[in-house]
């Protein structure tokens, strides 16, 4: 009877020491899916002012003659 409460104490101690484990790991993964998610957001931002910057260029760029400002669409005409 005694050797089956040290198994289970064993037992306990085991779960406790695993549940300490799994709460820090993820409190590490929480910071890291924070981390990752402010470095995304950054990448968006630079991505979105890329495009503003390239859309300006498109912009200054002058037309070739002949050009319409808008494309045709052959295939609705």
């Amino acid at each position: 009877m005694i050797s089956e409460f040290h198994d289970l104490s064993d037992k306990i101690d085991r779960l406790a020491e695993l549940t300490q484990s799994l709460r820090r790991e993820n409190a590490t993964l929480r910071q890291s899916n924070a981390l990752l998610a402010a470095e995304n957001l950054a990448f968006m931002e630079r991505l979105t002012e890329a495009q503003h910057r390239v859309e300006a260029l498109l912009a200054q760029m002058p037309q070739a003659p002949g050009e319409d400002a808008e494309p045709h669409d052959e295939a609705a005409q």
